[in-house]
């Protein structure tokens, strides 16, 4: 008996040993140490848990996130910025199980964790961020569907995460991505739907980041693509409006690379909203033009005023939850998005931005749209200047 104690050691050592090996899930399930309505965020960063390796990929940074909406655009950026320092990423799915397997291959052996969940039920909510010390909202639609509605997936959802996260009593950063341009007062739904969810959060954890990116730019984006789609389908683009709003969009890394340096600061992002826009501030006229430039397509747009674009769009919003089947999601007449190209939609005066971040964030023109050229009707390689773009009218 006395060789027996001294393996295992006493009796209540081995309960401590049990509390060490689950800290988050006791202080999950102790309600009486943690309050179901007290915020437990940290009051510092995690930045100082780095605790063993270079800091790659094989090393461990002590950080266990959960990032809802990782099967996303945005989100394959953020897992891969998280798993490249060594985390481990609890990623929440709902659909097919193909739908994360390409983030499985951004972290080391086991560090990329899969867990299939429902996002209308807490408890599997629950289970997926039982473990993890930092939760990342990324969930958002730019459009309804006939199960989901904007209010839901981007208020309700955001409100829902807030909650748990405040009950876990193990989270020490939550970092919500809105939109730019969100506002209770915005002509889209989605846009105010947005701002409800910055209300909900920050009500919820008052030390939460919230993070506000312009229209993203990269390899998946559903705006460049859908043009670029567009005029190889049909030699035309349509221009929404006179083409004239103002928008500021911002290469997909360096939103990604945001959530990260803020994730590892001492907490001087705790609490604070910032607004991530590109250097440069473009119309949408411009914004296609680039398109045409890396495409290598003689510019043909057909200018649509609002009120067509918007009667052209209409049908949709008005069938979706009447008929007994799923219609086609929009890509290029979504009319909450033309709601909101009725307003400029830029970086504010004096909002917190990259600058704050430690962040130089990527011009358009190059690198970051170099992915259009897959859309070359002669190949990749097809011209070398803006000057060999061929017109289609000088032939007959």
């Amino acid at each position: 008996m006395q060789a027996i104690s001294r393996r295992f050691g006493h009796h209540s050592s081995g309960h401590s040993s049990l509390r060490l090996i689950h800290p988050l899930g006791n202080q999950y399930y102790n309600g009486r140490e943690n309050p179901r309505f007290g915020s437990t965020l940290a009051p510092q960063g995690i930045g100082h848990l780095v605790r063993k390796g270079t800091g790659g990929r094989s090393s461990v940074s002590g950080i266990v996130a959960t990032v809802f909406g990782a099967t996303g655009f945005l989100g394959r950026y953020v897992v891969q910025q998280l798993a490249k320092m060594g985390s481990q990423v609890l990623v929440p799915f709902r659909g097919s199980e193909d739908s994360h397997r390409h983030l499985k291959l951004m972290g080391d052996l086991g560090q990329i964790v899969p867990m299939k969940y429902n996002p209308r039920d807490e408890d599997s909510i629950k289970a997926v961020m039982a473990k993890a010390n930092v939760v990342i909202n990324l969930i958002g639609r730019e459009y309804e569907t006939r199960n989901y509605s904007f209010e839901e997936v981007n208020h309700s959802m955001a409100e829902r995460l807030a909650i748990i996260a405040k009950e876990h009593g193990g989270i020490m950063r939550f970092i919500q991505v809105s939109c730019l341009g969100a506002s209770s007062s915005s002509p889209s739904r989605f846009l105010r739907a947005k701002a409800a969810s910055e209300e909900s959060v920050l009500g919820e954890l008052p030390e939460a980041t919230v993070m506000r990116p312009a229209v993203m730019i990269g390899t998946e984006d559903r705006i460049l693509n859908n043009w670029a789609q567009f005029v190889k389908k049909y030699a035309f683009l349509p221009l929404i409006g006179d083409g004239t709003t103002k928008i500021q969009p911002v290469y997909v890394l360096d939103v990604a690379a945001a959530v990260i340096s803020a994730l590892k600061d001492d907490g001087a992002s705790m609490g604070k909203v910032y607004e991530l826009g590109g250097p440069e501030i473009l119309t949408t006229y411009e914004l296609a033009e680039l398109m045409f430039d890396m495409v290598r397509e003689w510019p043909r747009y057909v200018k649509v005023p609002f009120p067509i674009a918007k009667a052209i769009a209409s049908p949709r919003e008005v069938l979706l939850k009447k008929v007994p089947f799923p219609l086609p999601n929009p890509s290029m007449f979504n009319l909450d998005q033309i709601n909101a190209l009725t307003i400029d939609t830029v970086v504010s005066d004096n909002a917190l931005t990259f600058k704050d971040l430690g962040i130089v964030p990527h011009k358009l023109k190059g690198y970051p749209i170099e992915f259009l050229i897959s859309y070359r009707k002669g190949g990749p390689n097809f011209g070398s200047t803006v000057s060999e773009r061929v017109n289609p009218d000088a032939y007959p």
